[in-house]
């Protein structure tokens, strides 16, 4: 008698997604070069069950863990860049309840992951506000807690049901202190615009969230501290996720972009540009670059599984430490992916001749998608937290804002420099 092992839950979650990837990349040029918002690519991959791959089998997900759920990231940026970045404040926000203890509040949001419900990301806040102080406001007056203010690089959020902002809670006393809230997408008083202009990324929604008072449900209020430590090396490592799928995609493009090519150059040194020494050399660096990035992410999604093996025993010098190395370790992926992956988006331009620069080819998307990528989270800032760990053994911070110094008194910088604050 022989018995059959079933298959692992990455394993089959990949079979499953395999043919909405195919799908989604085969109109990945013409949604960019028609800016049209991939509604219905996200809901795909929702009933596909994307957004509960984290989740325990008893939850209603599969249990898959940070390792095998970055590599299928990789797996969805080389068919659109844009999807995992859309998908990076869910992302964190099933992080979040899978840190909470067991009761009725968990089973909740469980139940809406697993039902496919999509959470959007709404912290940033752009204009004069200073660092660590939101302009968005909690109150709760009469018994109805509402939520009013103004976000920007909402990522996610045009498409979701939900999206996960801060804001500041209001006490009767006039103190206040950071919060996250759960508000509904689509509740009165709740306006979201696909006005982002960055040259890359351009499909990720990442635009205006105005919530003029909104109610919101007390339960899903909490304090900013309450959040699981490793949040920020988890989105960072959604953003290597995207780089290596962008580094993966220029490699496929490489190889069938040259493989059509029959027009080569007298001064080359074979007849087709696939036999073309010099032209697979700068392919052959591509495609390493591809191997490492993924690499990269793996090994950073090691460390990333490990701080949320520890995540419920705060305090402990396990936690501490494992928390250090995933922020380390994103922070160490990140300066070498925000380098060598736009690298390699220039280098496929080297295997061509100027007819790779046609707009029909959309080649350039990969560029500008990775430079924008690399934009986030600044990465001169990373390397000089690497450096001082691995010099002095100084723990990275793990939470950080931007805004406004506290020092700064904006309205003279616009009137010295004649410009917008930014």
């Amino acid at each position: 008698m022989t018995t059959t092992t079933p298959p692992v839950p990455a394993t089959t979650a990949r079979q499953r997604l395999a043919p909405v990837l195919e799908r989604i990349a085969a109109g990945a040029v013409q949604r960019e070069q028609d800016h049209e918002l991939p509604r219905a690519q996200v809901r795909e991959l929702l009933d596909a069950g994307l957004g509960r791959l984290r989740l325990p089998v008893e939850e209603g997900g599969e249990g898959l863990d940070l390792v095998e759920f970055a590599d299928l990231l990789v797996d969805l940026a080389a068919a659109d860049s844009n999807l995992p970045q859309v998908f990076r404040g869910h992302i964190a926000w099933v992080e979040q309840v899978l840190s909470l203890p067991a009761g009725e509040h968990r089973a909740r949001w469980a139940r809406r992951i697993a039902a496919g419900e999509l959470v959007g990301n709404a912290w940033s806040e752009v204009g004069d506000g200073v660092t660590g102080r939101q302009q968005t406001l909690v109150t709760t007056r009469a018994g109805r807690t509402t939520v009013s203010g103004r976000k920007y690089y909402t990522t996610g959020t045009i498409y979701a049901d939900w999206t996960d902002a801060t804001a500041r809670r209001l006490a009767d006393d006039g103190t206040s202190e950071v919060v996250t809230v759960l508000v509904p997408v689509r509740a009165a008083g709740t306006t979201v615009s696909d006005d982002w202009d960055g040259f890359g990324q351009q499909l990720t929604g990442t635009g205006t969230l105005v919530l003029d008072d909104v109610e919101v449900d007390p339960d899903d209020v909490s304090p900013f501290t309450a959040r699981f430590r490793y949040q920020t090396a988890l989105y960072q490592l959604v953003l290597l996720a995207v780089q290596a799928g962008i580094a993966a995609a220029v490699e496929r493009d490489t190889g069938r972009e040259v493989r059509a090519r029959t027009r080569s150059y007298t001064h080359g040194l074979a007849p087709l540009a696939r036999h073309d020494a010099q032209v697979l050399s700068v392919a052959g660096e591509i495609s390493s670059i591809a191997f490492t990035a993924r690499a990269l992410v793996r090994a950073a999604a090691q460390a990333v599984q490990a701080a949320a093996d520890t995540a419920h025993r705060p305090g402990t010098e396990a936690d501490r430490a494992a928390n250090v190395e995933a922020e380390i370790r994103t922070a160490q992926a990140q300066v070498v992916l925000c380098e060598s992956v736009p690298r390699a988006a220039t280098l496929l331009f080297d295997t061509l001749g100027a007819s790779g620069t046609s707009r029909a080819r959309a080649l350039d998307r990969h560029w500008r998608n990775a430079r924008t990528v690399a934009s986030h989270n600044p990465v001169i800032y990373k390397q000089r937290i690497v450096g001082d760990w691995s010099v002095n053994g100084t723990e990275p911070p793990f939470v950080w804002d931007v805004g406004t110094h506290a020092s700064v008194d904006p309205a003279a910088v616009r009137a010295q420099e004649g410009g917008a604050t930014r």
